[in-house]
Parts: structure tokens; C-alpha cells; sequence
């Protein structure tokens, strides 16, 4: 019998069974994080869905028996908190175990900005994950700055959808000049799997955005969160690209150009928009692309 080469790690750290909401992109993304990062690792949890998977109604995310260790932080504290976690592991002789700060948007992209902005700026080496479900999911999806325009939320509802448009958090963690920052979907393994291994590589701030859809809150089908993300790839809506040092760009996927009705369809958050808002959309998602194509052509002396 011959056995099939994998091109992936087999090593699996997610068990079953899992409190998440059937079709949750948050268990996927956890799994091929964990894939490439192993077990020598720390996660920092703010409030969010992802403590209430991984430790309800018991800790599922473990090695050989062994539980993968999780500090509960506070909303606004994370980055502080896995900083300093991190500079205790220095001062014990530990340089192998990577600290990862795990958050939603809400405790990346508003409550905990600030203390997110200061470790990027002091370089803290840990790994930052956002995982961006666009709206504070865990209490009842609530509107953030990461929900996009024209979608309705429990705080934005109908006939007042949120009338601006996504906080652009990959630009602002940019323009900090950290080592790296990439966007990753779970519609893409074999790119989610090799940015998580090039940020492990890495020394310094690390930010890696992940989308991860919530059929409950976007209001699609649970077997339809993979199309959903690759949707959102082929749209230019959540591009797949790479930052190194805050200047070099490097696109990861060129899709042809696929309207925004596509991934706007599916989704109930934006059963209401009219033809003009898709348009409004749309003119933003191409304004944004080309911004983007243009900052990854530049040619660096």
C-alpha cells in the first residue's frame, strides 16, 4: 500500500465536539493555525466566540492529551497582555514558545486599537490574529467598525443599515512599519498555511487578518462559509496580500474581476440594498483595488 504524501501538516489539534455555530469559520481557522504552529504556543483569548469554542463546554484544542495553554485576557488588553507574557518567557530562558493574541475585530479594530497600535509600535514579538466575523458576534451581532457598508445588524437595523464604510485596519497596522502583516481565509488553506509559517519564521510584530464569515450573523447557509470566503477573495472585497515593513506589498491572488452581487446575494445582512448601494459598493471595492495594484507595482530602489 502506498501512502499518499500530504502537503500539509497531519498533525491535528482541534477535537470534536465543538460549541461553535454550525458553518463557524472559527474552528477551520484555528485548525490550520495550529497545523503549522504546533504546541510550543500561548493564546491570549479576549471576550469573543472563539474562548466560548475552544473552553465550552471543555477545552478542545490540545496535542497528544495535552491542553494547548489559553490566557483569558481582557477586551482591551490583549496585545498588552501577550507582550508581556512574552517578555516573561524571554526572562525565563524560553525563546521557542510563540505567544499569539487570538481577537475578533471588535477587540482589534475598537476596543483594544490603542493598546494593539502601542505593541506594533514597540515591535512586541508576538503573533496579533484578527479574526473579522465583522461585528461583535459573541453578544448578538452587534454593529463595529469592521461591519461593512450597507450591512444591517442587531444596532443597525432596518431602514438604518451602517452608512460607513469598514474600518481599513491592514493599512493602519501598515503605516506602523511592523515586520509583516497578511490577509488569510479559510477558502485558501494552502495561502492561510504558508503565511502562518512565514510569520512563525519571523521575529517582531506579526499581524495576520483573517476573514472568517458567520452564517448567523451574515445570515447565509452553515454550508455555504467556504464559498462565502472564496466569494470574498474573487470579488476584490478582502484581497489576499502581504505586507513586509509597512512598504512591500505583494498580492497573493489576481482573481478575475467577479461583481460584488455575487457574494451580496447570499447573504441576508443585504437582502434589502438597492441597485444604487450595490453600485456605491462596488465603485468602493474597485477604488480599493487599484489603490492596492498600484502599491504593490511600486518599484522599491
Amino acid at each position: 500500500m502506498i501512502e499518499m504524501q500530504s502537503k500539509y501538516p497531519r498533525s491535528e489539534y482541534m477535537e470534536a465536539p465543538r460549541s461553535a455555530c454550525p458553518g463557524c469559520a472559527l474552528p477551520l481557522a484555528l485548525r490550520y493555525f495550529l497545523k503549522v504552529m504546533g504546541e510550543k504556543v500561548v493564546f491570549i483569548l479576549p471576550p469573543g466566540c472563539s474562548p466560548v469554542i475552544v473552553n465550552v463546554p471543555r477545552r478542545v484544542i490540545r496535542h497528544e492529551g495535552q491542553l494547548i495553554r489559553i490566557m483569558l485576557a481582557l477586551f482591551g488588553s490583549t496585545a498588552a497582555l501577550a507582550g508581556g507574557f512574552k517578555t516573561g518567557l524571554i526572562e525565563r530562558g524560553d525563546t521557542e514558545t510563540e505567544v499569539v493574541a487570538w481577537a475578533g475585530d471588535g477587540a482589534t479594530l475598537d476596543i483594544g486599537l490603542g493598546p494593539v497600535s502601542a505593541a506594533a509600535e514597540r515591535n512586541e514579538d508576538i503573533i496579533y490574529v484578527c479574526c473579522d466575523n465583522e461585528a461583535y458576534m459573541n453578544t448578538g451581532n452587534q454593529r463595529s467598525s469592521a461591519t461593512p457598508l450597507w450591512a444591517a445588524t442587531t444596532t443597525n437595523p432596518l431602514p438604518m443599515p451602517k452608512g460607513q464604510w469598514k474600518k481599513d485596519i491592514m493599512s493602519i497596522m501598515a503605516g506602523h512599519g511592523i515586520p509583516y502583516a497578511a490577509t488569510l481565509t479559510i477558502a485558501y488553506p494552502e495561502d492561510f498555511m504558508k503565511k502562518v509559517q512565514t510569520a512563525k519564521n519571523m521575529r517582531g510584530f506579526r499581524f495576520l487578518y483573517i476573514l472568517t464569515p458567520c452564517p448567523t450573523g451574515w445570515r447565509f447557509r452553515a454550508e455555504e462559509t467556504v464559498k462565502i470566503s472564496r466569494l470574498s477573495v474573487e470579488t476584490n472585497i478582502f484581497p489576499l496580500f502581504e505586507v513586509r515593513n509597512g512598504t512591500h506589498f505583494v498580492i497573493n491572488e489576481e482573481p478575475d474581476r467577479t461583481p460584488i452581487e455575487k457574494y451580496t446575494a447570499i447573504q441576508g445582512r443585504y437582502a434589502h440594498l438597492t441597485s444604487k448601494q450595490i453600485t456605491e459598493i462596488q465603485e468602493k471595492v474597485d477604488q480599493r483595488w487599484k489603490w492596492l495594484k498600484w502599491l504593490a507595482d511600486y518599484k522599491h530602489e
